[in-house]
Parts: C-alpha cells; structure tokens; sequence
C-alpha cells in the first residue's frame, strides 16, 4: 500500500530517510509535502502550520541535508520561545540526525548551568536550537558566533512576538549574514510577524495548513502514562477489562505492528497485523477476517488503517503516540461509527505527554488520564462478566442435563453451592 506521497519522493540522503524510517514517519505531513522542496531549493520559506503538523522535521529535514558536516562551526540557528520547545526540537534533530555521525545539535536555553553550554559551544555543533534570551547572552559573551550561519529558522514567531522577544530577534539575525537563508513559522501571521518577513526574508514563498477541528464527541478520550516496557501487559488487561467485540491497535511502525501481532498471538488473542509491505491479497484477507469477527483485535500503521470502514469497532488504542493531530483525530474515528459510543485509550511515554498536549490543544478537546489498570481490576471485570453469563444461562433455561451432573455429584455429600462455587474457580482460571 504505497502512499500517495513517499519521504522518498524528496531529494534527501539515504541516512536521513533510515532516521526517518525508524522514528516510524510512514509519509510526510501536509505541511512538510509543501515547506521541504521549498527549503531544500533554498528558498526562503514563512509556514502557517500549528504544533503538531510535523513542522519540526519540515525544517529539520532540510537543515540536515544542507549542512556541511564536516565544517564544526554553526551553519543553523533555530530561535524558538521557550526551554521546553527548544528541548524537543533538539531531541527531534537528534533522531532525525541518527545516521548523520558528524552531525550536532546543540540546545541553548536559560535554566541550564552556563559552563555546560560553553564546553559544548566549544566542541563544535553545526546546528544551535535556543531560546532568544540566552542565545543574545552568548553572543554578548563573545562564546557564540554566527558568521557562518547559512539558515535561521524562527518557530512559533507569534509566540516569540507575545513574549516580547521581537527586539531580541532582529539583534540576532543582524549578526548573521545577509546571504543566508531564513525561515519562519507560526500558527498566525499577525502584521509584526508579517514586518520581520518583510525585514529579513527575501521573496518568501508562503505555505499554509489549516487547522482541523475534532468532529467525534461520541468517543471517550483516554490516556495512560506507561513505560515502553508495560504496554504489552497493560494492553492485555484493558482488553480484559473492556472485552471490546472488536478492538484497533495502532503503531507507529511496521515492525511495531508485526512484534505486537506475535506477541498477543503468543498470548491467545484472535489478532492480526496490518501494513503497507503486505500484499494486497494479505491485506483483503486481514481485513476480511476483521470484519466477520474471526480476528477481534486488528494491529495496523496509520497508512495501513486508511481503508478500514467497519462499523463495530468499540476500542481503539494508540499503542504509541500519533506523530500528529490529523494521524490522532483519524485513528480514534475509527470508533464510534453510526451514532454508536466508542473509547480510544492513548498510551503515552512520560517523556512524549508534550505530544499530547499539544494534541489537545490543537484539536480543542480532552483527553482524560485515567490510572494504569490493576491486575486485580481486570479479574474483578472477568468475575463480573462471567456472573452475568451465568445468570442469563439460568433465565434462558434448558439446563437439565447440566441439573442431572450436579446432582450426580451432590450424591457425594458436596453441596450444590460448593459444586458451582468450583465450576466458577475452573471457568475463572482459564
């Protein structure tokens, strides 16, 4: 199942496609299909794209394509408002610039001991992500110099203008030189930000994705915090506490979907995996079984799930973070289709709840922690079920035979509450 847009279909290297394979980026998002070619071709580029819409790497990607590696001195700046976002850009670089070995970012933000930052400046990075604030305290140090800066990106330039950090702006990109190349995002393009374009881009080319608007109020908004290594038996035991009829998983990579498939395989679920590197005719036949209830629980990547319209899907589990809100607003739609109710559950890294915030905020809607399921709790669910089986078996009569071993056994001077109380112990350890 190719997608309509491949990160191949761009001019980039093969070390950052391998990243980009292994942080489990299936295609681009709309923003990167329209800002990357424009940044790779070196022209200035202004993004209208909220957090969230993979605009880091719609900037990252490029950047790493176009820095000499070999050359220590920093070649890429990127201003961004807070401590928080300059980390994570950072840590995205990083990822991004797995199999780039010569390749360095380097985070520069107040809060972190001063003499850490000037060994690092001292080493060498090709790339600095910072806060306006202590990236103009270096410079005044004379620790840090952008004479050989080729791009300056500025992300969430509105909120860099809220916070008053215009004026620290325009000092900076004055010590960079005049022929580099500059970038800007923001969610809105008030006039101040629309004057820095003015001021400091050179025929910028304008790219824009529009927000969207969470359309399924029917669905329970879920999340847990989880260790990488719990996942496995926490999803187990929302299984066994909510006996969805039909349950999604989602994964962020193909391989994440085929080591879940055989895992919950290996424990005696009824589960399958779906991705794009199968052949159609595995696909139709996954799905097929889907769909007629032989499999209750469908593991699949988001390019994967595209074409799954089944009416009767009551859980869905993000088993990892979307790298997006459009990727997050698709998945949990998979549930709650014709009127009926439906819960999605998010399992979330304590290292990525930035991600889900930032979900939220975006897609304007809750998404409630919930505590991690005790293994008490889905037996609790268990006994509760099997109760209800046992009690509707008595009203719906036609038990004699079952009535006749009981008494057969009762001959043995074993009460009818102890026989039933020992049926129930051998149902409930199965």
């Amino acid at each position: 199942m190719k997608p309509s847009f491949c990160f191949s279909d761009f001019a980039i290297s093969s070390a950052t496609l391998k990243a980009i394979e292994d942080m489990g980026f299936e295609e681009p998002t709309p923003i990167q299909v329209a800002a990357i070619p424009a940044i790779l071709a070196g022209r200035d580029v202004t993004g209208q794209a909220q957090t969230g819409t993979g605009k880091t790497a719609a900037f990252g990607i490029p950047i790493l394509e176009k820095v000499d590696a070999r050359n220590r001195a920093i070649q890429a700046i990127v201003l961004s408002p807070t401590r928080e976002l300059a980390i994570q850009i950072a840590e995205e670089f990083s990822r991004l610039a797995a199999h780039h070995r010569t390749i360095t970012t380097l985070p520069i933000y107040g809060g972190q001991p001063i003499e850490r930052q000037l060994k690092a400046l001292q080493r060498g990075a090709q790339i600095v992500v910072g806060t306006p604030g202590r990236v103009l305290d270096h410079i005044k140090r004379g620790t840090l110099s952008l004479s050989e800066v080729t791009m300056v990106i500025l992300d969430e330039a509105d909120q860099m203008l809220d916070m008053g950090f215009i004026g620290d702006i325009e000092t900076i990109i004055a010590k960079t030189p005049k022929q580099r190349q500059t970038i800007m995002f923001s969610a809105t393009l008030p006039r101040p930000i629309l004057e820095i374009s003015k001021k400091f881009q050179k025929k910028p080319e304008f790219v824009r994705v529009a927000e969207r608007e969470m359309t399924v109020p029917q669905i329970e908004q879920l999340y847990v915090e989880i260790r990488s290594r719990d996942k496995l038996d926490i999803l187990c035991r929302f299984f066994d506490i909510y006996d969805p009829a039909l349950a999604l998983v989602f994964c962020n990579t193909k391989r994440g979907v085929d080591i879940l498939s055989t895992h919950l395989q290996a424990r005696g679920y009824l589960a399958k995996g779906l991705h794009g590197d199968m052949k159609q005719s595995q696909r139709d036949r996954v799905m097929g079984d889907f769909r007629n209830g032989q499999i209750d629980v469908l593991i699949a990547t988001d390019v994967a799930a595209r074409g799954i319209d089944v009416g009767d899907i009551d859980l869905v589990v993000n088993f990892d973070v979307p790298q997006d809100v459009e990727n997050y607003v698709h998945r949990i739609g998979r549930t709650a289709r014709a009127g009926r109710a439906g819960r999605a559950i998010t399992f979330v890294d304590p290292k990525e709840v930035y991600k889900l915030r930032s979900i939220q905020r975006h897609a304007r809607i809750t998404i409630a922690r919930i505590p991690l399921p005790k293994e008490s709790d889905a037996a609790e669910t268990r006994t509760r079920n099997l109760v209800e089986k046992v009690k509707q078996i008595v009203d719906n009569g036609d038990i004699e035979r079952e009535v006749e071993i009981v008494e057969r056994i009762m001959v043995d001077d074993y009460t009818s509450l102890e026989i039933a109380a020992a049926l129930l112990k051998v149902e409930l350890a199965q």
